[in-house]
């Protein structure tokens, strides 16, 4: 089974049948990036053995992990705040190498890119979120970076105490499996 597979088989058990059908529809739109590498300069995301995972991997790594501990936000399983988790991991690196997977590189700014999509398509997402959860769902893509985000002005201000705590809880998954201290 490859990387997408065990993503959407997650997503099919954690999430409400909406949330699920909606990133079904969301996935089938976007060309895939499963397959290509987390770091196309070799620089980061190395395992302890210098092997460089993909996209898929690196994903489903933090899905796993946030869907075993949402619950240290009093988020359940298969309810819209597992949606608004579990999306904004499989989407924070849905677009790493360009709208259209068109780049060899990594794209600096794709966590810009993608949440600047969803505020383009926000009617679409307000058909499964309310707006407050729309708001969430593109902070946390937009600063799942951290410091590091493409709109960060001044890295030396930024704090997450600004952000709602899916922001740092997105960020620590993405921190944690590029560090390789994730395990499944």
């Amino acid at each position: 089974m490859n990387y997408e597979e065990k993503i959407n088989e997650l997503l099919k058990e954690n999430m409400t049948e909406r949330g699920f059908e909606f990133w079904k529809a969301l996935n089938s739109k976007i060309p895939s990036v499963w397959e290509k590498s987390t770091s196309s300069t070799k620089k980061y995301h190395k395992r302890k053995d210098g092997s460089i995972p993909n996209v898929g991997e690196h994903t489903y790594e933090m899905a796993n992990a946030a869907s075993k501990i949402m619950r240290m936000f009093d988020v359940e399983k298969n309810t819209t705040d597992s949606d608004l988790i579990l999306l904004g991991v499989v989407m924070h690196d849905i677009i790493k190498y360009g709208h259209n997977n068109e780049r060899n590189h990594t794209h600096r700014e794709h966590d810009k890119m993608i949440a600047d999509r969803i505020t383009e398509k926000r009617d679409t997402y307000l058909k499964l979120f309310s707006e407050e959860q729309v708001e969430i769902l593109t902070e946390m893509v937009r600063y799942h970076s951290g410091r590091w985000s493409a709109d960060v002005d001044n890295m030396d201000e930024f704090d997450f105490k600004n952000y709602h705590p899916y922001v740092l809880f997105l960020h620590t998954l993405d921190m944690l499996s590029a560090a390789d201290c994730l395990k499944f």
